[in-house]
């Protein structure tokens, strides 16, 4: 017999557990800007600033913590000098490339 999985028991799954070297973070970052989807970014951006501490990257970006945070938070649709500011102070950097 069979055991049932519970979605509802499960963890929520945290990318930033993930994130720990400057290598899977730009390879995070890559994966994201393929949905081309600025909420879903901004998303990605908060996950990359909880790995590296958002005390930090928000002080490096020249933001309050909490700004960061409301940036950053799901569904939120931050300015693209944001976006620039928070990818300086996490030492990445978006890129074009021919499609």
């Amino acid at each position: 017999m069979t055991e049932r999985i519970h979605v509802a028991g499960l963890a929520e799954f945290d990318a930033s557990q993930f994130l720990d070297t400057d290598e899977a973070v730009a390879a995070y970052i890559n994966d994201i800007l393929q949905a081309n989807d600025s909420a879903l970014l901004a998303s990605a951006l908060g996950d990359v600033a909880r790995a590296r501490g958002m005390s930090e990257i928000a002080r490096a970006a020249g933001l309050t913590r909490e700004a960061l945070y409301k940036a950053l938070r799901p569904q939120a649709q931050p300015r693209f000098e944001t976006v620039q500011r928070v990818c300086a102070a996490l030492g990445v950097r978006l890129v074009a490339v021919p499609a």
